[in-house]
C-alpha cells in the first residue's frame, strides 16, 4: 500500500507538469483571443492598478504643481531684479545717448564710428580646398558691393569684401591664416586695449588679434569688438570672446586667442556693411593700404 500511494504521488506529480507545460505552451502561441480565464485575470489585474494608479497619478501630480510653483516664484524674484537691472540700464542709456547728442553739436560732428547701412545677401558657393578662407555671395557691383566691406552674420563678424563683380562678391573670411588680413580691434576690459587681428589658429580654431600691450591686462572672457579706427571697418562689431593670452616670442607684446562669435562653418545668410564715410588708408585695406602708407 505504501508503495501503491507513492507512485500515485509520482503520476499526479508527473500529470500536473505536463498539464502545467501545456498551459504554457496554450498561452504562449500567438491567438487572435484570450481564454475567459486570462481575461477575467487580466480584468482583475487592470482594476487594480487602474485603483492604484489614480491616487498616485494624483499625488505625483501634486507634488509635481508644488515643485513648479517653487520654481516659478525663484524665477520671479530673478526677472524681478532683471527688470530693475535693465530699467537702470535704460536710464543710463538715454542719459548716454542724450550727452553723445549734445557733445555732438558742440563739436559739430556728423561722422560717427559705429554708423553704417547693411546690405542683405546669401552664400552661393564655397570651394572645398578653401572652406576657411574664402565664400562666393550673390551681391556685386550693382548692389553698392565695394571692395573691403566689411561682412557680418546674424552672430558677428565673418570677413570682408576681397573682390567684386558685377552680379557677386568674394568674401574673405576672418578665420584665414593670411597674416596680411589685418583689423583694428578692442579688447574690452577695465582699460580697453587695442589689437590687431592678424591669423588664425587653425588647431584651436581661434582668431589670433596680435600687438597688444603688455602692460594692459586682458582677462579671459573680455570681448573683442572693431575699433573703427582702421577706416574701413565701423566700429562696435562683434568678434568674439577671449580664451587665452600670451607674450610674443620677445615679450613686448601680447597675443590674444579669441574663440569667434561667428560660425564660419555654417554660413548662409550675411549682411555686407556699408559705412557711408570714407575712411583713412590703413593696414585694414590689405596690401593696397599698406603701400599707401609706405609711400
Amino acid at each position: 500500500m505504501p508503495q501503491f500511494f507513492l507512485n500515485k504521488r509520482l503520476i499526479i506529480l508527473l500529470v500536473s507538469i505536463i498539464v502545467l507545460v501545456a498551459l504554457i505552451g496554450f498561452s504562449l502561441r500567438e491567438r487572435d483571443s484570450i481564454s475567459w480565464p486570462e481575461q477575467f485575470v487580466k480584468d482583475m489585474v487592470g482594476f487594480g492598478q487602474s485603483l492604484i494608479s489614480k491616487p498616485v497619478n494624483y499625488t505625483a501630480g501634486v507634488i509635481e504643481n508644488v515643485q513648479d510653483l517653487q520654481n516659478t516664484y525663484t524665477e520671479n524674484e530673478k526677472l524681478k531684479s532683471r527688470l530693475d537691472e535693465l530699467v537702470k540700464l535704460e536710464t543710463q542709456v538715454r542719459d548716454l545717448n542724450q550727452d553723445n547728442e549734445e557733445l555732438r553739436a558742440v563739436l559739430e560732428k556728423k561722422e560717427d564710428l559705429r554708423k553704417y547701412n547693411t546690405i542683405q545677401a546669401t552664400v552661393i558657393a564655397r570651394n572645398p580646398e578653401r572652406w576657411d578662407e574664402l565664400v562666393t555671395i550673390n551681391k556685386g557691383e550693382v548692389n553698392g558691393i565695394k571692395s573691403d566691406m566689411a561682412v557680418i552674420s546674424s552672430s558677428g563678424l565673418i570677413g570682408k569684401v576681397k573682390s567684386v563683380n558685377q552680379f557677386s562678391s568674394t568674401v574673405e573670411l576672418i578665420s584665414t591664416d593670411n597674416t596680411k588680413n589685418r583689423i583694428s580691434t578692442v579688447v574690452q576690459g577695465k582699460k580697453d586695449a587695442n589689437g590687431w587681428i592678424e591669423g588664425y589658429d587653425t588647431e584651436k580654431k581661434e582668431i589670433l588679434v596680435k600687438r597688444i600691450p603688455k602692460d594692459f591686462v586682458v582677462d579671459k572672457g573680455s570681448k573683442v569688438i572693431t575699433s573703427g579706427l582702421g577706416g574701413v571697418f565701423p566700429k562696435g562689431l562683434v568678434v568674439g570672446e577671449v580664451k587665452e593670452v600670451k607674450p610674443d616670442q620677445y615679450g613686448l607684446t601680447q597675443t590674444a586667442y579669441v574663440k569667434p562669435a561667428a560660425d564660419f562653418y555654417h554660413l548662409e545668410h550675411v549682411m555686407v556693411i556699408d559705412r557711408g564715410m570714407k575712411g583713412v588708408p590703413s593696414d585694414e585695406t590689405g596690401e593696397e593700404g599698406n603701400k599707401e602708407e609706405e609711400q
